[in-house]
């Protein structure tokens, strides 16, 4: 592998077009509450004003906004609960050091979750506001999900109706089918990336490990172990597909029904396990659909898994969610 430049400038300097300016944010806050009859030129008044140039949109700053409390610490730096100053509008700040990520030679996987996910809207995915930075920090904007991560909700109730596992597995393969269809593999699903809305749905999130592969095909090692699949683990050059997100689904599911991940043992024998599909049954109390939904997905040979559009057509999503076909 290259060695990482030395200077951060690299990072900012393709994005910079797409730092979000205050006005567009304000934008985004107001603009859903002005009432179309309260415009000052709806009947084609001609006024001055009208033709003159706009200011500048100014660009953001950390100054512009009121920094709450933390709510997660991660790789690189800490996120925070934050309130635009001018607007009200609350969102979440992740705050990235700069000196981390060149220290962990990480510039490219930076910039990477930042192209990926300012090209995702959907309903199921935690929405990307924008970003800024300055000399020694990356601000990158999310939607804030009141919920919090699913991890602490799964490990709260330690496990799922599944009523409710179906209904959650539901809208995480909506998102991946989503995904998908862009060309994008997620590559690190599990618990602690989901988030929770305020209406209780899920939000899929953290895009440091996406990639978008019009081929279908990559070879890297990345994710947490107890989520990889057999085709990542069979050695330096195993190559994969999308098929890797389906695995990872499947091993979500078992995880709401049982409260535990399904080749989890110690860090060797999971491996090992893995590769071999050597997965733990399945408890008695799981139903007959549930069982054959987890199966269908924990297959070593990635193209036999049933694919997205199949898995929300299943028997047992069907039977908790209706057709989402």
């Amino acid at each position: 592998m290259a060695a990482a430049p030395v200077l951060m400038t690299p990072l900012a300097a393709p994005f910079n077009k797409r730092d979000l300016s205050e006005t567009q944010l304000l934008k985004r806050s107001f603009l859903n509450r002005i009432p179309q009859s309260t415009s000052r030129f709806q009947n084609g008044s001609s006024r001055d004003e009208h033709s003159q140039m706009p200011p500048p949109p100014a660009r953001l700053h950390l100054g512009m906004f009121q920094v709450g409390k933390p709510l997660g610490k991660g790789k690189f730096g800490r996120v925070y609960l934050v309130k635009h100053r001018k607007s009200g509008f609350v969102c979440v700040l992740k705050v990235l050091k700069k000196d981390e990520i060149q220290r962990e030679r990480a510039e490219v996987h930076v910039r990477r979750e930042i192209e990926v996910h300012q090209n995702l809207r959907h309903p199921n995915i935690v929405g990307f506001l924008g970003w800024f930075h300055d000399s020694r920090r990356v601000f990158i904007m999310l939607e804030f999900a009141a919920g919090g991560e699913l991890y602490k909700v799964l490990r709260k109730e330690n496990t799922f109706s599944e009523r409710k596992a179906a209904k959650y597995i539901a809208q995480v393969a909506e998102s991946l089918h989503y995904m998908h269809k862009k060309n994008i593999m997620h590559r690190d699903l599990k618990p602690e990336n989901i988030l929770v809305g305020v209406n209780g749905e899920l939000k899929l999130a953290d895009f440091g490990y996406s990639v978008h592969a019009p081929s279908d095909r990559r070879e890297t090692l990345c994710g947490t172990l107890d989520y990889l699949p057999p085709e990542m683990l069979r050695g330096p050059s195993g190559a994969y597909t999308k098929a890797v997100d389906l695995w990872s689904l499947g091993v979500l599911t078992y995880e709401f029904l049982t409260g535990e991940a399904p080749f989890e043992d110690s860090m060797a024998m999971t491996r090992r396990r893995i590769v071999k599909g050597d997965m733990k049954p399945l408890p008695s109390y799981v139903s007959r659909e549930a069982k054959d939904f987890v199966h269908s997905l924990l297959i070593l040979d990635g193209s036999k898994r049933i694919s997205l559009s199949r898995a929300l057509k299943h028997p047992w999503i069907v039977k908790h969610c209706g057709d989402r076909g």
